[in-house]
């Protein structure tokens, strides 16, 4: 038995426990509310408990029987991810996907995370780094497929090594497009590292392609106190069809990536349609700034440095 949606039909998930970041809205809940839908344990690590709460009885409008639960966790807070990697490590019980979905995008100015780290850096990427390896052991355990959610940014600008905080200058795009790429050469590394260890996991990435989410709409903690632009445009676009999609489809790559049985590791997905901005989600040509094994390398050793976490695998 299948779930389907317009365009893929997410397998028969009873029995497994999925977690996935950035659930409790947008992109994130619908590819959650599939999940659950497919029969998969959901676990949503949320910084907002009120939203969260909210986001589980949409959930539970669409599937009454959804098994779905709530940990806390602020991903720009390195304490608050290693303190969830330890809720998740004593409840002792496998994982079998992991969704690295949540992100923050642009903030007007230059903002910090807990730790020091430029924002979108230290939440879209770093904080996902260190999710990923304080749960290596329940990921193991399962056997499971990690998912990491790019965006089309990743395929623009570049690491700024000189500067990975952002201190001498900032520019929010270009800043959002660094945490992308890092994410990208991370979710790509990971294949390559378990592949070679036998950590049995598998890992790819995805992305979205261009639609009406909230990362571009009215966020005041971002200092961002009206939609911008840029939102309204996609809005008026996506509600004509016109090059863009829907909250719905944009969901579709990262459930591909996470549950197709054909999907596979060091493996990117995205739609398929013009210039992959929407349509059918689809295998895609991973983009040129993932392709150097040296720079996937050199951004793991600096993540380790910069978070503390390490990929401790066992045999």
């Amino acid at each position: 038995m299948t779930r389907s949606t317009t365009e893929f039909s997410v397998p028969n998930l009873a029995g497994k426990i999925a977690v996935i970041t950035g659930a409790s809205d947008g992109v994130g809940l619908g590819i959650a509310t599939q999940l659950a839908g497919a029969g998969a344990e959901v676990v949503m690590p949320v910084r907002n408990r009120v939203k969260g709460e909210k986001a589980i009885a949409r959930i539970r409008q669409e599937h009454p029987k959804a098994v779905v639960s709530l940990r806390d966790l602020d991903l720009s807070s390195l304490d608050s991810v290693s303190a969830l990697g330890a809720t998740l490590r004593d409840e002792q019980r496998p994982i079998h996907i992991l969704i690295n979905n949540a992100g923050v995008m642009t903030p007007p100015e230059r903002m910090t995370t807990a730790d020091g780290f430029e924002l979108q850096f230290g939440s879209n990427y770093l904080g996902h780094f260190a999710l990923t390896a304080h749960v290596l052991p329940l990921l193991q355990a399962g056997r499971a497929r990690v998912t990491s959610q790019l965006s089309v940014s990743a395929n623009q600008g570049a690491i700024n090594w000189n500067d990975l905080n952002w201190e001498q200058s900032y520019n929010g795009n270009t800043a959002y497009s660094q945490s992308k790429i890092a994410l990208g050469l991370f979710g790509l590394e990971l294949d390559r590292r378990s592949q070679a260890g036998g950590w049995g996991i598998t890992s790819n990435i995805c992305h979205p392609g261009i639609a009406p989410t909230n990362l571009l709409a009215a966020q005041p903690e971002l200092g961002r106190t009206k939609d911008t632009v840029t939102v309204r445009l996609i809005r008026a676009l996506s509600r004509r069809g016109i090059l863009t999609g829907s909250p719905e489809s944009a969901a579709l790559p990262a459930l591909m990536a996470a549950t197709s049985p054909n999907a596979r590791g060091g493996r990117f997905y995205g739609p398929s349609g013009l210039a992959h901005l929407s349509g059918p989600p689809a295998e895609q040509p991973v983009y040129t700034r993932l392709h150097s094994l040296e720079d996937a390398r050199r951004i793991w050793q600096i993540s380790e440095n910069l978070t503390g976490a390490t990929f401790l695998a066992t045999k």
